[in-house]
């Protein structure tokens, strides 16, 4: 999918997504939230173009002065992210200093479908002055996605509501979502009569005055519901509780998710990285509030509102049990409740409803090896009696022994964790990964259940016996085997030899895997993955990598599937659950590699 032109700031929360905030003005040009029973993603924007930043935003702040209405950035608008995740916008307007922040809230008593647009206005001036901040748009579009987008078909309609709300929905009922809009004081609403395919202007107004010397602030809240009724209660209850105690408890709650490696650039990349994963790979579906994983949230992604095993519980999972194991254990049980009656069977719909069929041998290991890494990194080994979890790892087991070969104890599947078509039966990385799972399953099964799974030490041995192509000093490993002599030597993007170390298959200084390392040809063109990048984090060439990576741009310093040589994104940016392994593969390159930045 192609990527956007504009540099969006962005920000969110489980329920609700602001993935287009533009930075030449602070308009907001789309929300999102993921629907469980439409297996998607449900998007309002201000016209069908809102990614290119073309058109009438959803929504945007206008300011008047003594009636006369200034625009923000004409003396030039700055912007930092508040404790890495907020958007934060300075400009300068006469004698006036304007700030703007903009949140989702989140933490103890403020995580709701929900988000603030806060303005605090200084006068510099000798007089007063009479301001009258407000938020201006359109809401010209509404789209259902999964992967890619269609609009729904029914008129938008924007209306006001009881309590000085703005309501925009779709005229059919019932309806999917609505967005409700109401202040922290007296406004003014401006909302068309009737419904129509065409774009429905709105505005909400609120008339301060900031004194000579002096400062006021404005804010408005922004609610998603299920229907009209659920999102107009939603901004009740943020007028409640109030923008200054939800900003500080959202400063709060981000504050403890952040990561220290020891360097300052390899934090900011980390954080950047694992706050995206945290929020854009995990969502909570607005009708029934559970949670989901999915491979992002941001709509400039592919593979949207899909996901598989593998990326959902080694690429996501692992980060935001960095930050947050209370929400990794509940994930990891969601993952086993929505996709372990099938392991490792293909891409999913959020419900876990099968997308794409393709069985892959990393996924039903990915569940032991997810389980463990839990228990060691939690210390709470009591997570294997939920009934859930032991199911899902009883069959996890299963589809693997149902793998072996007859003769030789390696594990064959039908398509490498990439997705795609494993070239041979056996694949180093998928049987490297498999042997870490037979540890778990000996651990973690009952004892009449253990004693009959295979013995790791024997697949690992297996790998080195019937991987090895050439000899001696010239030996190094196949990617892919028949156990006839075929053998491939194309590696993975995804199911790379270069993550050997991480399965405990081989040393990371084992002259075995560091020739196969060197052998590996370089990407070369405009166009490579990001995910063998990051594996080499964990080889011989991890201090020169970890220099490209403190000066690649990314999209916007987030993870992005696709990279040329510079590491500027060129393809499916903004990818929620690369970044959760992009964060966590640096975190584990610092504090178990000893890398420093």
């Amino acid at each position: 999918m192609q990527l956007p032109t504009v540099p969006w700031q962005l920000t969110g929360n489980h329920w609700l997504t602001l993935p287009c905030i533009n930075p030449t003005d602070g308009a907001i040009h789309a929300v999102g939230v993921l629907h469980r029973g439409a297996r998607a993603a449900i998007e309002f924007a201000g016209c069908p173009d809102f990614m290119g930043g073309q058109g009438t935003p959803l929504m945007g702040p206008v300011l008047r002065v003594n009636g006369e209405v200034r625009v923000l950035a004409a003396e030039g608008i700055a912007w930092e992210r508040a404790v890495g995740w907020l958007p934060t916008f300075t400009c300068t307007v006469g004698s006036l200093v304007v700030r703007g922040t903009i949140f989702a809230p989140y933490g103890r008593d403020a995580d709701m479908a929900g988000a603030v647009y806060t303005f605090a206005v200084e006068n510099r001036g000798a007089s007063d002055v009479q301001l009258e901040v407000a938020l201006e748009g359109a809401l010209g579009h509404r789209q259902q996605r999964v992967r890619t987008p269609r609009p729904f078909d029914d008129d938008h309609l924007v209306s006001v509501g009881p309590d000085d709300v703005l309501l925009l929905e779709g005229a059919a009922i019932p309806g999917l979502a609505a967005i409700a809009i109401g202040s922290d004081g007296p406004v003014v609403l401006e909302a068309p009569s009737g419904a129509s395919r065409e774009a429905r202007p709105f505005a909400i107004r609120r008339a301060v005055t900031a004194p000579a010397g002096g400062a006021v602030q404005v804010a408005f809240y922004i609610a998603v519901g299920p229907e009209r009724d659920g999102a107009q209660a939603t901004v009740a209850v943020l007028r409640r509780r109030g923008w200054r105690a939800l900003l500080t408890a959202t400063r709060e709650a981000l504050s403890s998710l952040e990561q220290s490696t020891g360097s300052d650039i390899m934090d900011r990349i980390v954080n950047r990285n694992l706050l995206f994963a945290y929020f854009y790979g995990v969502g909570r579906g607005l009708d029934d509030a559970h949670y989901y994983l999915v491979r992002s949230r941001a709509p400039w992604h592919s593979m949207g509102c899909t996901v598989r095993d593998w990326e959902a519980l080694m690429w996501t999972l692992p980060a935001v049990q960095l930050a947050d194991t209370g929400l990794a254990r509940e994930l990891l049980v969601r993952a086993c409740e929505l996709h372990g009656y099938a392991p490792g069977q293909g891409v999913h719909y959020i419900d876990g409803t099968l997308f794409q069929p393709g069985f892959s041998i990393e996924g039903p290991a990915a569940y032991a090896i997810a389980t463990d890494r839990y228990i060691r990194d939690a210390d709470d080994d009591q997570i294997v009696e939920d009934p859930v979890v032991a199911d899902t790892l009883y069959l996890a087991s299963e589809d693997i022994t149902a793998r072996r070969d007859a003769r030789v104890p390696l594990f064959s599947t039908e398509v490498m964790p990439s997705g795609a078509s494993a070239p041979h039966p056996f694949t180093l990385h998928g049987n490297a990964v498999v042997a870490l799972a037979l540890d778990v399953f000996r651990r973690t099964l009952d004892e009449e259940a253990a004693a009959a799974v295979e013995d790791p030490a024997a697949v690992r041995a297996a790998i080195r016996r019937h991987f090895a192509v050439d000899r001696g000093e010239k030996a190094r490993l196949a990617v892919a085997i028949d156990l006839t002599g075929n053998v491939s030597l194309d590696d993975d993007d995804v199911g790379s030899l270069l993550w050997l170390p991480l399965y405990e298959a081989l040393d990371r200084d084992d002259s075995l895997y560091r020739r196969s390392v060197r052998a590996l040809r370089a990407a070369d063109g405009p166009r490579s993955a990001l995910v063998p990048q990051i594996a080499r984090l964990l080889g011989p060439d991890a201090e020169g990598v970890l220099a490209w990576l403190r000066r690649a741009p990314l999209d916007n310093g987030i993870a992005a599937e696709f990279v040329d040589a510079e590491g500027r994104a060129v393809g499916n940016g903004g990818d929620a659950a690369l970044a959760g392994l992009l964060a966590h593969t640096v975190w584990y390159a610092a504090h178990a590699l000893g890398l420093r930045g």
